[in-house]
């Protein structure tokens, strides 16, 4: 569905020919075939197998190690400690050190490591190292952890409270005052992992000049130097990424964590390459998580239907260390304070130190969280108005060219369509019907034998669609290289992590230049080679990635074409490009595209054609003490709409359709567009039904896929997919990103399907069958 209003940028006045088209990923048959060299697949001449001992305890002091019997173990090349290596602090919170020497404060807390021959005899080694510990009390609950007197995770600090969030526009507490409907709720989330297919990677290695090369599933590989610098005291110049094929990231590379470090560690004092590549256990155990939070939430409307106020009160762990986990109120804050007209919203949040497991960024940063309880209590309110919930979110929903209360610029915006479209496809009229009735027989509940329910629910999304500026730069690099066949390299700063980004940056290329995707091959994967990029996060990659393709492939067009102008004597603002061939709008004059580009080659003063293009948006930080501004260049919205089926006795909920409405601006690939929202939707049914990492006394419980239930393709219903196109000003070919989106409406959506088969309203996620039926139990 297009936007009549918003018009498309003029990048040429002939049809696309390659963007919208739905192009097979550039490594498809790469892939398919097992050609594709991923992480795990590389080996070294001479490489050695990292492992790592984790602590045994969840808080102690280190009295000793002892690790003479391993260094005696045949086969061993290095064993590293605390005691080895000078304390160096990195991450995020720079409360972080590769090897702990005096102190753990969480399981996965790295102790030692051994680089030996092989798997068997690394394994062995640790079994020699005896570490002695002095227990020390253990904090495993946040609001324990900010209690007076609590003992205390990182001694240099002065309490366990990491950070507060305190965000307001309006005056929350007067206007809950005026307010004439109001609900509330507590609700409790749980720790979530990435589940990526690939666990994560590093080898490292070293060159006889000290020079660090490291192989890695990072999502940011130009900031992995700046961090590997702080954690080795290696010269960031002399430290270079190479990312191989990456099975999956998810969010889970957007920090350094102790493993990446270790492992050059142990290559520096082997003198020989060194592979850590976690188990699945470890990546369970040792991997940054989804935190955990314990929200309270209030929502207030005024009669006729108008939101008028919230008031979120959150509490966050963030485990051990800080990651990225700690700043997803950012991003939680923004549903908060923007999704929907809202004219007074309250936000405070309190991120504590606790000794369970580090958490980390996860697709949806925060916003998966966030719009479960914002979008739950929109159905409560609606419904204590006596309002249809779809009619209350049009009264409310964003609207194009506005800026919110908290800052956010929004451009182009399709909200109001996507509630159109799932509302409409998922047949919400039946709604009233379906409610609390059986498919067979459509009968009243209190006239029921089936124990089956059915119900339909809703919710929407706000997200980040024009990069994110959470760093003093939100830019990226990238180079056109056209040579004498007209074989086109893309050589771009971004991060292909299995999303299918390199194939929408050749598409835009392709468009840009006229000619044909299979002329375009992409370079993204080594920092001695591509220009800078801040990363891959944010579903930033389309649009930032997307535009300095884009201006890049612009400056090299412009240079053929001035070629071009000379060889026809036309002027170059009378010419366009398609399908190899140069033309003049009027189609009089013709010109093979490669002959072009070879005449600038074989001439006197000749030229290479190379194309260099760099975006930075025109957003700026939020404000340090308000936190208001326009972190986005562009925002992305959606719908989804949700039918399901609940049976009374035992609880368990059974997906029946999802029809899933995103306003992508417009979509480069449709089918990636597609393939990015069904894989978001997966996600979100786990963190709805199936998915929690279950963490007690800081130590994880179901470390396997067996005990931790990601749904397979068995498990997922129906779902379809609606691509709502309304063309960005600011985006390439009017492209706003997608990658996070598809996932953060989906759990509320469920759970408001459930309160409408079964009048329960459920809380806590996941909605397992335990939970749905204990809950029935109590509202009877």
């Amino acid at each position: 569905m297009k936007d009549p209003h918003t018009p498309t940028p003029p990048y040429s006045t002939l049809p696309h020919s390659v963007v919208g088209q739905r192009v097979p990923k550039l490594d498809a048959m790469d892939k398919a075939t097992g050609r594709a060299e991923y992480g795990h697949d590389l080996h070294l001449p001479g490489m050695l197998v990292g492992k790592i001992l984790y602590a045994r305890i969840p808080h102690a002091r280190i009295l000793s190690i002892d690790v003479s019997r391993a260094r005696k173990l045949p086969g061993v090349k290095a064993v590293i400690t605390g005691a080895d290596n000078p304390i160096r602090k990195f991450g995020y919170g720079m409360d972080n050190t590769p090897i702990k020497g005096d102190k753990v404060r969480c399981y996965r807390d790295e102790v030692a490591a051994v680089a030996a021959i092989d798997e068997d005899t690394a394994e062995e080694a640790l079994d020699l190292i005896k570490v002695e510990y002095e227990p020390l009390p253990n904090l495993f609950d946040p609001a324990s952890a900010l209690a007076e007197g609590a003992p205390l995770v990182h001694e240099d600090k002065q309490s366990n409270l990491f950070t507060r969030y305190d965000y307001s526009h309006g005056d929350a507490e007067r206007a809950f005052d005026s307010a004439d409907v109001i609900v509330e709720s507590d609700y409790e989330l749980p720790y979530v992992t990435h589940s990526a297919m690939e666990t994560s990677f590093c080898l490292a290695s070293f060159d006889l000049q000290g020079r660090l090369t490291l192989w890695s599933t990072t999502q940011i590989p130009f900031l992995l130097q700046r961090d590997l610098s702080e954690a080795l005291g290696v010269p960031g110049r002399d430290i270079r990424v190479i990312q191989p094929a990456i099975g999956g990231a998810f969010g889970r590379g957007l920090d350094v964590y102790p493993f990446e470090p270790i492992a050059a560690l142990l290559a520096k004092a082997a003198s020989k390459p060194v592979r850590v590549a976690f188990t699945r256990e470890e990546e369970f155990m040792a991997s940054a998580v989804r935190q955990p939070a314990r929200v309270h939430m209030r929502t207030g409307a005024k009669r006729d239907g108008t939101l008028w106020v919230r008031d979120a009160r959150m509490l966050l762990d963030a485990g051990a260390y800080i990651s990225w986990g700690a700043v997803t109120p950012l991003v939680m804050m923004e549903t908060v304070a923007s999704l929907y007209r809202i004219p007074h919203a309250k936000f405070v949040a309190d991120v504590a130190y606790t000794n369970n497991p580090p958490t980390g960024a996860m697709r949806g940063y925060g916003n998966p969280q966030s719009t479960f309880f914002v979008e739950t209590q929109m159905d409560m309110v609606a419904e204590k108005l006596g309002m249809d919930p779809v009619e209350f979110r049009l009264l409310n929903a964003n609207r194009p060219n506005e800026e919110t209360l908290q800052g956010l610029k929004i451009t182009s915006c399709g909200l109001k369509e996507c509630i159109t479209e799932v509302a409409e496809r998922i047949g919400w009229e039946r709604r009233s019907q379906v409610a609390g009735y059986t498919a067979q027989s459509q009968s009243p509940i209190s006239n029921l034998q089936s124990p089956l329910r059915r119900g339909i629910g809703i919710a929407c999304t706000l997200n980040v669609g024009g990069g994110a500026r959470i760093y003093r730069s939100d830019g990226c690099g990238a180079t056109v290289k056209v040579d004498d066949f007209g074989r086109v390299v893309l050589v771009s700063g971004s991060t292909e992590i299995g999303q299918g980004s390199e194939t929408a940056l050749a598409q835009i290329v392709a468009e840009s230049l006229g000619v044909r995707i299979d002329d375009v091959s992409v370079i993204n994967s080594d920092t001695s080679i591509k220009p800078w990029d801040v990363g891959t996060h944010a579903s930033r990659t389309t649009f930032i990635a997307g535009n300095a393709a884009w201006i890049a492939a612009k400056d090299a067009r412009r240079q053929i074409f001035d070629a071009a102008a000379q060889m026809l004597q036309v002027p170059a603002d009378t010419l366009e490009s398609r399908d190899r061939i140069i033309r003049t709008k009027d189609g009089t004059k013709s010109i093979a595209f490669d002959k072009v580009v070879r005449s600038m080659h074989y001439r006197e003063g000749g030229s290479v054609v190379i194309g260099n293009g760099w975006y930075d948006p025109p957003t700026k930080l939020v404000d340090k003490d308000t936190y208001k501004g326009n972190i986005s260049a562009a925002y992305g919205f959606g719908a989804q709409a949700v039918e399901v089926e609940v049976d009374i006795e035992t609880g368990k909920v059974r997906v029946l359709k999802i029809v899933a409405a995103h306003d992508v601006g417009r979509a480069i690939n449709p089918m990636y567009v597609e393939g990015q929202i069904e894989g978001g939707v997966q996600m979100g049914v786990g963190y709805a039904l199936t998915e929690e990492l279950l963490v007690r006394e800081g130590r994880v419980l179901n470390p396997t896929f067996l005990d931790y239930r990601v749904p397979t393709a068995l498990d997922m219903p129906q779902i379809e997919t609606v691509i709502v196109e309304t063309a960005d000003p600011e985006g390439p070919f009017g492209a706003k990103g997608v990658g996070e989106m598809g996932g953060t409406p989906t759990a509320p959506a469920i759970a408001n399907a459930i309160y409408n088969a079964i009048g329960v309203r459920l809380t806590q996620v996941p909605m397992t069958g335990e939970r749905v039926l204990k809950a029935i139990r109590e509202n009877q």
